[in-house]
């Protein structure tokens, strides 16, 4: 019989696969799978889907300090469709956001932000924002007071840049955050993913953060390191 254990009152792995408690009953977001722990219905979350997802897999020391508290204020910058995020919701806020969580979710894209705005309809305390990670001026007011837990995965060339200057703005002291960073993306990726990865942390330690963990997602997101961090 696989191995049950919590990571929250929400998040729950059953051998080696995550599940989180569906925050909207008989409502799959992306195709995942459904299932019953003692008569409360489950979501899967697919590590080959999400970044995050990927990080609680393959995390050795941090994995049960990687996720926010339930009830945080967070700011996920380059909320895709929404995959990762639905599960974020399912911990932070849960059903009717009875966690009183709330989930500031940023992307560039208007395809995505269709996506995102659909999602807040049915999941209340996301907040679905079109603007640019690079750039605050256009949408950091909707960030109205710092932020507990920030996530970025954005594909763009300088993005430990892009994170140092969004956890400075926008993150508590004290706060976590989580910089999901492409290799292949940065302008110095010819050097090779394992010199980009080392550069990038050190850029991160020279900005006064606290890197907890760097988690290589190869396998599950090929080219990707999660590098978790305090302020």
């Amino acid at each position: 019989m696989a191995r049950q254990r919590r990571l929250s009152w929400a998040v729950l792995i059953d051998g080696r696969t995550i599940w989180t408690r569906n925050a909207v009953p008989k409502t799959s977001q992306y195709g995942e799978s459904l299932r019953r722990f003692k008569g409360t219905e489950y979501r899967r979350w697919d590590p080959s889907r999400s970044k995050l997802g990927a990080g609680l897999s393959r995390a050795r020391n941090t994995q049960y300090e990687l996720l926010p508290e339930e009830g945080d204020t967070c700011l996920y910058l380059g909320a895709g469709h929404g995959t990762s995020l639905s599960h974020l919701h399912d911990h932070v806020c849960g059903e009717g956001n009875q966690k009183k969580g709330r989930i500031i979710a940023v992307d560039l894209s208007p395809r995505c932000l269709r996506d995102l705005v659909h999602l807040s309809s049915i999941r209340e305390g996301l907040v679905p924002v079109l603007g640019d990670a690079r750039n605050f001026t256009g949408w950091g007011v909707m960030v109205s007071t710092k932020v507990d837990w920030l996530l970025q995965d954005v594909s763009q060339a300088g993005q430990a840049e892009i994170f140092i200057k969004a956890v400075n703005r926008f993150l508590k002291p004290g706060g976590k955050a989580l910089l999901s960073l492409k290799a292949a993306s940065e302008r110095f990726s010819e050097v090779g993913e394992k010199e980009v990865f080392r550069q990038v942390a050190q850029q991160l330690e020279e900005a006064g953060l606290t890197i907890q963990e760097q988690i290589d997602l190869h396998g599950l997101e090929d080219n990707h390191c999660l590098y978790f961090v305090t302020n």
